[in-house]
């Protein structure tokens, strides 16, 4: 039996069969080669979440260590440290006695020190003749001595999980610039799909993130943020391969016929008596139309033509061409500023231009010039309407999130 191995603490502090088994783990004749002090002391700095310690018990350990002569922790040598409460306190930058011995408990509760204590419960060494210390009570350092190689794995699981938490932080910025990017270029361009469904999703997952998400949370958002990102580039190279298909029948010469050329404008009559003069069909045919962005997408861009349209709700473009020529006339943008509109955006487009203006009519002092502007722009390849909607639909959402907020 090995009872002298094994001591009590003094006064109240109670003993339990934890301390018990760390005593006797440190006192292990099978203890390996010396460790440094300080790589340990390292190895437990990385750890240290993991042991359930703060910064300053960090400190303290920090401050214990430096009691100890040798950089280096042997097996078979003294490796009990005695300072006292006041010494402690100033190599630990001036803890307070009270935080110094509760964090001295968190150390002893971690198992990376154990309490020696003297009869008195003080702390001291007996020297033999030549000065050399026979015995001493104090805290000892086996501990470490014993889980070196224990805090090492540690200290590396815990690198590791940093490598893997910071890829997936990079994984989850790339795949949201592709998504953003992705989004902007296919509204730019008028592709096919439902942009705003897309756009929904992207925001509904971005709002999932926390302001400090740990790994689990980020790689879980990474997947379903990749998912999405898939769905846009299917969608996109549908698209693709639809256009290169119709491109190959025009080449060989297949004709497709326009089956109503006059339709576009006949979406809303009153646009026509408003203008004052008679659309020609065959300068609609003549110019290539943009295609139209998702009316809903647009809605969210520009909100506030819904407070001009009548029974406050938009459900088709009928309306909305309705609606943005009475916003024209409310900003004072002159007929022929927006025919020009129509005729060189096409006329969902022109509306559109408009409800963009009237968002941004605080900060315009011309909207039929600001119109004409982007009319000439445009018919030079020089203006995006899609841009300036991802804009205003990127700056109602921020005002959303801090009214919520």
């Amino acid at each position: 039996m090995r009872t002298g191995l094994v001591t009590t603490p003094f006064g109240r502090r109670p003993m339990t069969l934890a301390l018990v088994k760390g005593q006797l783990q440190s006192s292990d004749d099978r203890i390996g080669r010396p460790v440094e002090k300080w790589k340990v002391f390292r190895d437990i700095s990385e750890a240290r979440q993991l042991l359930g310690l703060h910064d300053r018990a960090l400190a303290v350990l920090d401050a214990l260590l430096t009691f100890y002569p040798s950089n280096e922790l042997t097996a078979g040598a003294k490796l009990v440290v005695f300072p006292s409460n006041a010494q402690l306190s100033v190599r630990a930058h001036g803890i307070a006695g009270t935080t110094l011995r509760r964090h001295l408990a968190a150390l002893v509760e971690a198992g990376l020190i154990h309490r020696r204590d003297s009869p008195n419960g003080k702390r001291y060494a007996h020297r033999g003749i030549g000065g050399q210390i026979d015995d001493a009570y104090g805290f000892s350092l086996e501990p470490l001595l014993l889980r070196a190689g224990e805090l090492a794995g540690l200290a590396q699981q815990v690198a590791a999980e940093k490598i893997r938490f910071k890829r997936a932080k990079e994984a989850l910025t790339l795949c949201r610039r592709d998504i953003r990017k992705l989004l902007t270029a296919a509204v730019e361009e008028g592709a096919d799909g439902d942009w705003c469904m897309m756009e929904d999703l992207y925001h509904a997952l971005i709002a999932r993130l926390p302001r400090s998400p740990n790994r689990k949370i980020v790689e879980t958002i990474l997947v379903e943020m990749g998912n999405l990102r898939e769905q846009i580039v299917n969608c996109l190279e549908m698209q693709i391969k639809t256009e290169k298909t119709d491109t190959n029948d025009i080449q060989n010469g297949c004709h497709i016929q326009n089956s109503d050329p006059e339709s576009i404008y006949e979406l809303e009559p009153r646009f026509e008596k408003e203008l004052g003069a008679k659309v020609e069909p065959t300068k609609i045919t003549q110019r290539e139309t943009p295609k139209a962005f998702p009316l809903g997408l647009v809605l969210r861009a520009c909100p506030q033509i819904l407070d001009y349209a009548s029974g406050g709700g938009i459900g088709h473009w009928r309306d909305f061409i309705g609606t943005a020529i009475l916003v024209r006339s409310v900003l004072g943008v002159s007929p022929s500023a927006y025919q020009q509109a129509c005729e060189v955006m096409g006329p969902e487009n022109a509306a559109v231009a408009v409800a963009c203006i009237l968002e941004r009519a605080g900060h315009i002092n011309s909207p039929g010039g600001y119109l004409r502007d982007l009319t000439t722009k445009a018919e030079r390849g020089e203006f995006s309407l899609g841009r300036m909607l991802m804009a205003l639909v990127r700056a109602n959402a921020g005002e959303t999130t801090m009214q919520a907020g």
